[in-house]
């Protein structure tokens, strides 16, 4: 009977030492388990993210024209919206909104997020309920029910014009509905915001609290000296996904803009004017040109902040 010997004993000369085949480095079996458990990932986010994204790349290098028909342009969509005025004014405007806006939502979540974890807050469990709770609203939900409060004719602000005899600005007026949409956003994030920075003092080791205790060592520096420090990569990612959110902003201007369309127009954002030249429009190259534009933005703005917080934390 013949039997299969291993590839070492093989290669070894039977009154002699091993033979080349010894040195030789065995091949590695393939195994697609690892596979099998990102496959359906790959897949999913190869269909929802990568061919979408491939095809608005496609489309925006061509235009369709009224004679001849739809052509290839190159980067002409691109430098069209390289001068675009709409564009860059809801560029603008929602950078105005982001320097504003996002700071004092982040600080906000910050305080709660202090006060829930010092210990001294009483009922601390529902306070954390209920501040997050806004956040479980959905966003349409949110923005109709703030648009009917700012109502001046038919709203909270009206009612309280004619119940105080009083003249309060309409927050849905030109001038003030950037502030009322920034309030709309920061009712329904603080929640969220809250949540990261709480889950991340509540990792913050006790040792360190007893360290300062026995050095004497005040509230106040203790947050400055622990807590802060501690939470400074909650902080980047938080202040982060808020860039996204901000540059992402539609859902509120969209659905405000049949409560007040002299003040919200379709170029209010970047985000709604895509929209509006693809759907209101029929401009579907050029739209997704702003898109890629938006989104190269968007992407070197989050970038920056990430370095820049790695690089305080180094």
């Amino acid at each position: 009977m013949t039997t299969l010997q291993p590839t070492a004993a093989r290669g070894r000369r039977a009154d002699g030492p091993a033979g080349p085949a010894d040195l030789r480095p065995r091949r590695p079996r393939l195994s697609w388990t690892g596979w099998g458990f990102i496959g359906p990932f790959v897949l999913v986010f190869t269909l929802v993210f990568l061919a979408p994204l491939a095809y608005s790349v496609y489309l925006s290098l061509f235009r369709t024209q009224l004679i001849g028909g739809t052509a290839f342009v190159g980067l002409d969509n691109y430098e069209q919206a390289f001068q675009d005025p709409q564009f860059w004014s809801g560029v603008l405007r929602v950078g105005l909104f982001l320097l504003i806006q996002v700071p004092i939502m982040l600080g906000i979540a910050l305080l709660v997020a202090l006060a829930i974890d010092s210990g001294r807050l009483y009922g601390k469990d529902f306070f954390r309920i209920a501040v997050f709770l806004p956040y479980a609203v959905p966003a349409v939900v949110a923005t109709l029910m703030w648009g009917f409060m700012y109502g001046p004719r038919f709203g909270l602000v009206g009612d309280i014009n004619d119940a105080f005899g009083m003249n309060l600005p309409d927050p849905l007026s030109s001038g003030l509905v950037l502030a009322s949409i920034g309030n709309i956003v920061t009712w329904e994030f603080v929640g969220y915001n809250m949540l990261i920075f709480y889950s991340a003092l509540r990792v913050v080791p006790l040792s360190l609290y007893e360290a300062a205790e026995i050095d004497g060592a005040g509230q106040w520096r203790v947050i400055s000296a622990i807590k802060l420090p501690a939470i400074r990569g909650a902080l980047v990612i938080a202040t982060i996904f808020s860039i996204i959110g901000s540059f992402q902003l539609f859902n509120e201007p969209a659905i405000l803009q049949k409560l007040a369309p002299n003040a919200i127009t379709t170029d209010f954002t970047p985000n709604y004017y895509t929209y509006s030249l693809s759907f209101s429009g029929q401009q579907h190259n050029y739209s997704a040109t702003v898109a890629i534009v938006m989104g190269v933005i968007t992407m070197i703005v989050a970038y920056a902040v990430q370095l820049r917080g790695m690089r305080k934390g180094a």
